[in-house]
């Protein structure tokens, strides 16, 4: 049982006349506010932020790890979800929706797989998604072949025409995480990481960029690798999902926000710890989207900028949740301190990390309720179907109901899959 969040209740609704809604939403404005200039063919940005005194240095607080089962659970169904999804997305641009097991394995360092397990061991575990079948080769012998199911080829269609829907809404997440960062850049494989996380198109460099070109360019690094770089900022987007939420409630001090916070049963707090806790919500809140090169990294003022950061970075996720290590790698384009992860665990009322499936996982606590996601995307209902089929074709499988066409022993290594618990994901 979580202890009460210090967000509001969900379902109490206040009613805001529409000039202190103005009033709040100008104010906010003024936190994040950015101006591009145009100067010899560059954009340059004048950033405005709060100056405050910054008095408070960083105070040695830790506090311990208590494990959430539930949460624990929701990672656990992300674990074999994310690479079946990505799978199904790949096969249904072949002919026939299928392909041998070499062709495949390409892809595979961009499943998260564990290093020992096979990947035809891993199709093999959700013949309702996956069906194999043998395919002749030039020595006279046959390689397994897989091909998307019927079943999973109809919801990737209607994934196809959420993805159609909800195209707004994902272009405007890619938007604000490149605003995010430095100098409105990240490399494609950094993007890449977060792709899955994030809703974006399997193939979203070739379908969804080209699309809009007043938004998006790429570019060439000094390390030749080539990224994205964000070519227009729209003032609009540069607002926080925590300081949207102040619109809502009629807050209109948008200098000192606290985050929700909720801890997990059995979790003791010493009294030193709260009175620390208290006295950080009150701090000065620094909007991700502003300039923080003015906060010094040595302040708990700055930590709250930090915290604020994968707040948000979390928020623009469907799911509210990544991998530790997709984090770690943002912290120059960020502009982030040495060891800026530290935040996690000094924070556990507000991230949980979770460390299922041989990973760490980081989770944004005030998104769900034990393991329902509260502001679910149109998303998340496909892949509940996608993990309840897979969870009965692994079922079935184990039952026998599925034939071994290579007579391969489908006794399997130890991994963390759905099988491990009996609830869908929610």
């Amino acid at each position: 049982m979580k202890a009460k969040s210090t967000s509001p209740a969900r379902g109490n609704k206040t009613i805001i006349k529409k000039s202190d809604k103005e009033e709040i939403q100008s104010n906010l404005m003024f936190v994040t506010r950015f101006r591009w200039h145009h100067h010899h063919h560059h954009h340059h940005t004048i950033k405005v932020a709060f100056a405050y005194q910054q008095t408070a240095s960083l105070v040695n607080i830790k506090l311990k790890w208590v494990k959430d089962k539930p949460l624990d659970a929701v990672v656990s169904h992300h674990n074999d979800l994310m690479p079946a999804s990505l799978l199904v997305s790949f096969l249904s641009s072949a002919p026939t929706y299928s392909l041998p097991i070499y062709h495949l394995s390409p892809i595979r360092p961009h499943l998260g797989l564990p290093q020992l397990l096979k990947l035809s061991t891993f199709l093999r575990r959700y013949p309702t998604i996956f069906h194999e079948y043998p395919l002749p080769n030039v020595n006279g012998g046959t390689v397994p072949c897989f091909q998307l199911t019927n079943q999973a080829l109809h919801l990737h269609h209607q994934e196809l025409h959420i993805l159609h829907n909800s195209e707004s809404d994902l272009v405007h997440r890619l938007q604000k995480l490149l605003m995010l960062t430095h100098d409105r850049t990240l490399p494609l494989q950094t993007i890449d990481q977060f792709k899955w996380d994030m809703g974006l198109p399997y193939h979203y460099q070739q379908t969804l960029i080209p699309r809009y070109p007043h938004l998006f360019s790429f570019v060439s690094l000094p390390d030749d690798r080539i990224a994205l770089k964000l070519i227009y900022w729209d003032e609009r987007l540069a607002i926080s999902h925590l300081q949207n939420q102040i619109v809502q409630e009629n807050n209109k001090d948008v200098q000192h926000l606290p985050f929700p916070i909720g801890f997990t049963r059995g979790f003791g707090l010493k009294k030193k710890c709260i009175k620390w806790l208290e006295e950080w919500q009150r701090l000065p809140y620094t909007s991700p989207y502003a300039d923080a090169s003015h906060l010094d990294s040595r302040t708990d003022v700055s930590e709250k900028r930090i915290v604020g950061v994968f707040h948000e970075l979390l928020n623009l996720t469907i799911h509210k949740m990544t991998q530790r290590k997709n984090m770690s790698n943002l912290r120059k384009p960020l502009g982030l301190p040495q060891k800026f992860t530290k935040v996690f665990g000094r924070h556990p009322g507000i991230f949980y990390i979770s460390q299922k499936c041989s990973t760490q996982t980081i989770v944004l606590r005030e998104a769900y309720d034990h393991q329902d996601l509260l502001d679910k995307h149109p998303l998340v209902g496909i892949r509940q179907q996608y993990a309840s089929m897979m969870k009965i074709g692994f079922q079935n499988r184990s039952r026998g109901l599925y034939k071994n066409i290579t007579g391969e022993d489908h006794q399997e290594e130890e991994h963390c899959q759905l099988k491990n618990d009996s609830t869908v994901i929610t």
